[in-house]
């Protein structure tokens, strides 16, 4: 148990140390939002990709291998996709409009991208990056919260305060700075710790009996890629639910902040191929990890694996961490799981704290404050929202102890992704697109997330299906096509 508190010890001060550090480097409003638009290309690539996976990588996708079996792997084929698209097509064209338009929030470059004379687009996105962000940022303390208590049996309210203390720290002293540093080191660890453990689980595999024999023996379904009963039409919408969760890097401000934040396009070619590399190797061993968890702890003839696991199996990371690692080697796993958690709060921390001081505050009702005093008000903002967002979570474990908190998180992704990436692409692509379009597909792409969620997939006979497809396809479709219809009905010229 030692060692445990030792690694996570030193993971902490080390985190420390970088905000510490990084703070000297803020000058400025442009310093503390975008890191003065001049990080290298390592830094982005693991920053986003760490901020575009949250503990869902580490705790949902492996408990995605271990609940369904070979076909999570098409929740790697999604991402490599999105990661892929966002990276090679969207990632210059974003650049080169956010430089020329001197942008260093979201909403700053949909108003500039616009010319918006009025200060609606930039209120709405504003407000909807505020909503889903707090809800996203609540849902990851809870995770902290959880793994603390799964790791180190640590009350749930001590682990949330611990890590939410640790995160503010070094997020509000050295904002976008600290914040990339902090995840190139997260992701470093991150990356080791699914690599390694995969290679160690299979070690423990029994002697002369395959993984597949293992997994059949449990539930053949478990080796079919298309699930269970092959080939059908509600199997073909959980696959389309997988495939499509990349949708969510098209665009989302928390990952294409770190687009603005990188020197120039030479360092997006280099910074491409580390995002991708990443994203292929951790994925892929987070799924491998959750399907060897579920052939170690459930044995051949595991059929109640669910019931040891839970409904959701999240927790086979951390069982079958306890199971094959050394004790030495447990509190990296620690560090991984929170880093995955971590990596996140602080990015979205800063967006949020962006959204309501720069284009709230400064650009629509004291444009005249300098952006000296604002990064003072922004380091008190950011510290408000943690406040808000913590509060949220303990109300969340207080008022629904046995409610699972991982739809949150997803609710708030989806939200964000559905607000804002028909919105970013069709502003990159697409000169007839217009203030009103983009204002239309953002209040429908918020609106649908609720709506799909707690209304569609209720409905009989087409709400299963839905429930399968998930929030996020739809929601994604349809602000898509209301921007292209409500573009194409008050187009007038656009030129920049």
């Amino acid at each position: 148990m030692l060692a445990k508190y030792i690694s996570l010890a030193i993971y902490f001060i080390i985190l420390i140390i970088i905000g510490v550090i990084a703070s000297r480097r803020v000058k400025g409003i442009k310093d503390y939002y975008v890191g003065g638009k001049s990080m290298g290309y390592w830094v982005v690539a693991f920053s986003a990709r760490a901020t575009g996976e949250s503990g869902w990588l580490l705790l949902g996708l492996t408990g995605l291998g271990a609940m369904v079996g070979y076909s999570a792997f098409w929740v790697v084929v999604g991402e490599v996709l999105g990661v892929a698209i966002a990276w090679f097509v969207m990632a210059k064209p974003f650049k080169a409009l956010s430089d020329q338009y001197d942008s260093i929030t979201i909403p700053d470059y949909l108003s500039s991208r616009f010319n918006s004379q009025t200060g609606s687009i930039r209120k709405i996105a504003a407000t909807a990056l505020s909503v889903f962000v707090m809800i996203y940022v609540s849902a990851q303390i809870f995770a902290t919260g959880e793994a603390f208590t799964d790791f180190l049996n640590m009350d749930f309210m001590s682990g949330a305060i611990l890590g939410f203390v640790i995160v503010l720290v070094y997020s509000s002293a050295g904002g976008f700075v600290a914040v990339a540093w902090s995840d190139l080191f997260q992701g470093l660890v991150m990356l080791a710790g699914l690599v390694l453990l995969p290679i160690v689980a299979w070690s423990y595999l029994p002697e002369g009996i395959s993984l597949n024999a293992i997994l059949e023996a449990q539930n053949p379904s478990l080796t079919d890629t298309w699930g269970e009963g092959g080939f059908n039409l509600n199997n073909l919408f959980t696959i389309l639910s997988f495939s499509l969760i990349g949708l969510g890097f098209l665009g989302s401000p928390q990952i294409f902040v770190r687009f603005m934040s990188i020197k120039d396009e030479n360092e997006i070619n280099k910074g491409r191929w580390v995002a991708i590399a990443f994203t292929i190797i951790t994925d892929s061993a987070a799924v491998l990890t959750g399907i060897l968890g579920r052939a170690l702890i459930g044995g051949q003839g595991g059929a109640d694996i669910e019931l040891v696991l839970g409904e959701s199996c999240e927790s086979v990371l951390p069982m079958l961490v306890n199971k094959v690692m050394p004790s030495i080697l447990i509190g990296i796993y620690i560090a991984a799981v929170l880093s995955a958690i971590m990596s996140t709060i602080d990015s979205l921390l800063v967006v949020a704290s962006s959204a309501i001081t720069r284009d709230w505050y400064q650009k629509i009702y004291n444009p005249e404050m300098s952006d000296e005093a604002l990064a003072k008000y922004s380091k008190v903002l950011t510290i408000a929202i943690a406040l808000i967002a913590l509060a949220l979570a303990v109300g969340v474990k207080k008022f629904a102890p046995e409610g699972n908190i991982f739809w949150f998180a997803i609710f708030g992704w989806s939200g964000l992704a559905a607000t804002f990436c028909p919105t970013m692409i069709m502003s990159l692509f697409w000169d007839k697109f217009n203030e009103k379009g983009a204002i239309a597909a953002m209040i429908v792409g918020f609106a649908c997330v609720p709506l799909f969620k707690f209304v569609i997939n209720e409905l009989p006979h087409v709400g299963p299906y839905f429930t399968k497809l998930d929030v996020l396809a739809p929601s994604f479709l349809i602000s898509f096509l209301v921007g292209i219809v409500v573009a194409n009905m008050t187009h007038k010229k656009y030129s920049t």
